[in-house]
């Protein structure tokens, strides 16, 4: 059913894009009613609008806070246009029906972002406005209700096309996107308000988020797929794509998963390769050109067609590399010009800068049919409290790091995980194989494929204890000459036994990291 649009409340904190809008509503004769700086800034345009107060009869108190909250506003908003009773009350009161509400909300995430000051940011909770949206989302069948300034080109194309009426298909799609909104909106100040006060799970959960772009598909063609962002700086993630072909569902998943390794590299300039969300090559070198070589080293063939991340900007050199091989995304801190310049010679390569990124959520959630799990990220590698040393031979202060840097690989590859590195690079990874024995061999395989000199005198990591000892006797015939891992199965002391007898040094350190 298509309505006549008679009056129409405008209270918006973005007073962006109302002159077309308010151009529009003059051609169909609709009577505006707005309050305090829309007021001012509707006239200032040079349109007639009558003051929400004089329209109400009723000053706004209280700074503010009570202005839009009167029955003559929302009983105008919510009355069924089709019921006598309502038609009565309407009457006897002498309130008009009011048929288009366009409100934005006070900007408590931009606020958030600007301050720590807990009274200015509660003073930027919106109550009036989110009220009016539900009403006259809930009255859809009679009311238009815009809330984004995005909205107004097509808020004047049903106007223009039905002669100042807009039809209930259009009513009905604004409420969703109204409602979407007082959700999201509720949602941001719940979880302020769960942060503020350290409540990491509480009993009701909102996640809000706001799409950043429609993806081409998912992991599939036939799959749908879009990325959202959940952050109150809702525009951007903190990345910058400086060429390059569309993002894709697999490219994000990979690059956030070289963006996790990446952040725990701290020391040295770090690359991460990166294939179907598993590490294949991982190196910290003081050189960044040698970072990237020895990465690359790890696994070339798996790297064919994979995602890579620097802690370090990319130069000439290092370009001249990238472009030796197939590579879907490169990541890194920059890029100097000669850098570029080769770089864009590959027309689909994805270059991304991320200079400004910085990795915020301490959680993570996936999401099932009718429930989602959520967890604290796995930041502890090794805690040194826990760390043993079971075997005869022991650590020095060389191998002690290098154990620490294995272990960290380790915690990011999935299940069950056996990590291989020498000199602060991957050799060999073993992933996501249901029998740790099967890892043992895939990493022993991949490093004797690719860099058998290294294997001798390796370190070897396992994300969970050997529950035999038959992994642990792969490693060490590969030329494995540490091993660190959890610890705490049955046979771990014939596990210790193995690695005595060998001659090699073992170390438990009472954390777990698996990474399903």
């Amino acid at each position: 059913m298509n309505l006549k649009v008679k009056n129409a409340l405008i209270s918006v904190s973005n007073k962006e894009n109302l002159a077309s809008l308010l151009k529009t509503l003059k051609k169909f004769n609709i009577n505006i009613i707005s309050s305090g700086g829309t007021h001012a800034s509707i006239r200032k345009l040079g349109y007639q609008c009558t003051e929400l107060s004089k329209y109400t009869g009723f000053r706004e108190m209280l700074d503010g806070r009570v202005k839009t909250l009167h029955p003559k506003i929302h009983a105008g908003i919510l009355h069924d246009r089709e019921s006598k009773k309502h038609k009565n009350e309407m009457s006897k009161q002498n309130f008009p029906s009011i048929d288009l509400i366009i409100v934005n909300f006070y900007p408590f995430q931009n606020i958030v972002l600007e301050t720590k000051n807990p009274k200015k940011i509660i003073e930027n909770i919106d109550i009036g406005g989110p009220t009016m949206v539900r009403a006259a989302a809930k009255n859809f069948k009679n009311v238009t209700i815009v809330t984004n300034k995005n909205d107004y080109s097509s808020l004047i194309g049903e106007l223009e096309s039905n002669k100042g009426k807009t039809t209930l298909k259009f009513r009905e799609l604004m409420s969703s996107k109204a409602f979407g909104l007082t959700a999201y909106y509720d949602a941001m100040i719940a979880n302020w308000f769960n942060k503020k006060l350290k409540i990491e799970f509480p009993e009701r959960k909102t996640i809000f988020g706001r799409k950043l772009h429609k993806l081409r598909y998912g992991e599939n063609p036939h799959q749908r797929s879009s990325i959202y962002v959940s952050d109150y700086q809702d525009q951007q993630l903190g990345f910058n794509q400086i060429h390059g072909k569309e993002l894709s569902y697999n490219n994000y998943n990979d690059m956030f998963a070289s963006l996790q390794i990446l952040n725990s590299l701290k020391k040295n300039s770090g690359t991460v390769i990166i294939k179907h969300a598993n590490p294949c090559g991982v190196s910290e070198n003081r050189e960044p050109l040698t970072s990237f070589k020895n990465a690359y080293s790890s696994d070339p063939i798996s790297a064919f067609g994979g995602v890579i991340a620097c802690n370090y900007k990319i130069n000439k050199k290092i370009a001249l590399e990238i472009n030796k091989n197939f590579l879907e995304v490169i990541l890194a801190k920059g890029f100097d010009k000669e850098s570029l310049k080769t770089l864009k010679r590959k027309k689909n390569l994805r270059i991304i800068d991320i200079t400004n990124f910085k990795s915020k959520n301490l959680t993570s959630i996936k999401s099932f049919d009718r429930s989602f799990l959520i967890q604290s990220k796995d930041f502890i590698v090794i805690d040194k409290k826990k760390l043993k040393c079971v075997t005869k031979l022991k650590p020095n202060k060389k191998d002690l790091a290098e154990i620490q840097f294995a272990f960290n690989i380790c915690k990011h590859v999935k299940s069950n995980a056996i990590v291989l590195c020498n000199n602060f690079s991957t050799i060999g990874i073993g992933a996501g194989q249901p029998s740790r024995l099967d890892s043992c061999k895939i990493a022993v395989q991949k490093a004797k494929q690719f860099q058998p000199s290294k294997i001798k005198n390796c370190v070897a990591a396992s994300d969970a204890f050997f529950p035999f000892a038959d992994g642990v006797k792969t490693l060490i015939k590969a030329g494995v000459k540490i091993i660190v891992q959890p610890g705490g199965s049955m046979r771990d002391q014939e596990v210790i036994n193995t690695a005595n007898k060998a001659k090699i040094k073992m170390l438990f350190t009472g954390v777990r990291h698996f990474n399903h």
